[in-house]
């Protein structure tokens, strides 16, 4: 039993066979896939395949490339679709200093919001952090998303690290805050080294997987689109790396991802 914890099946690559790639999902051992909002457009439409599909569920925000489009209203309609059924998430959200599509104080005072908002209706937070190690934390922590009242008993602070690239050490530093770090397809490639590392170093019970489709594409399809059945490659990857089963990180990761996201 896979959970595919990050997917775009709302992209627009998946708009001429979006129902082929569906049928794979359910002849597949995926059973549970989040469809992740990246605007407007694509929470509405992750929110509908919510609504369709038994497995299917759905996070709603702006990732950082399109907060130059974020106005108040557009923050008002992400909080009514949060609060849809089978929503379980505020994201992705985050900041992307690599591109710079929009500036960095329009992203950070939206990634600033939409934490806001996750914390005013108690839902995870799925982030988004590429060349912005720094500013991606310290704004976690100055608007208080691993404070007391956000962490579990378990020590969750339902703060997902979406597509983990950074440093084990970076990745230690979450963990003791209490966030769940995602990894994805990148893991299967040959310079995967400090992946590897990352996945040796930390409890796998903080541990979940994603394919990022149709983004990422692993080992040995890399070059194809990907898709959420894809996900098995990275679980099996994990597995070697930590001479488990297959089956025990499909079944752990499947498991630890239900518990972020409150699903029975």
């Amino acid at each position: 039993m896979l959970f595919d914890s990050h997917a775009h099946l709302n992209s627009e690559r998946y708009d001429d066979d979006r129902e082929t790639v569906i049928k794979a999902i359910e002849k597949s051992d995926v059973k549970y896939v989040m469809d992740i909002g990246y605007d407007l457009e694509s929470s509405v439409m992750a929110v509908e395949h919510a609504k369709k599909y038994p497995w299917c569920y759905a996070a709603v925000g702006c990732h950082p490339h399109d907060t130059k489009t974020m106005d108040e209203m557009t923050l008002v309609m992400f909080r009514g679709l949060a609060k849809k059924p089978k929503v379980r998430a505020i994201g992705e959200i985050g900041l992307d200093y690599y591109y710079n599509h929009s500036e960095k104080d329009v992203q950070q005072y939206w990634f600033r919001r939409q934490i806001q908002l996750a914390m005013e209706l108690e839902m995870p937070i799925v982030i988004h952090d590429r060349d912005a190690n720094d500013d991606v934390m310290r704004i976690l922590k100055q608007e208080g998303a691993f404070s007391r009242s956000r962490i579990d008993k378990l020590g969750d602070a339902k703060v997902l690290l979406h597509c983990f690239s950074g440093s084990k050490e970076l990745a230690q530093q979450y963990i003791k805050l209490g966030a769940t770090i995602s990894i994805a397809g990148p893991l299967t490639y040959k310079n995967a080294k400090k992946s590897i590392e990352v996945v040796k170093a930390i409890p796998v019970e903080h541990l979940l997987i994603e394919t990022d489709s149709p983004y990422l594409t692993p080992e040995p399809l890399r070059g194809k689109r990907n898709q959420p059945n894809y996900v098995q490659y990275t679980a099996k990857k994990i597995a070697e790396i930590l001479d488990k089963q297959y089956e025990e990180v499909a079944e752990i990761t499947c498991n630890n991802a239900k518990k972020f996201f409150a699903i029975d």
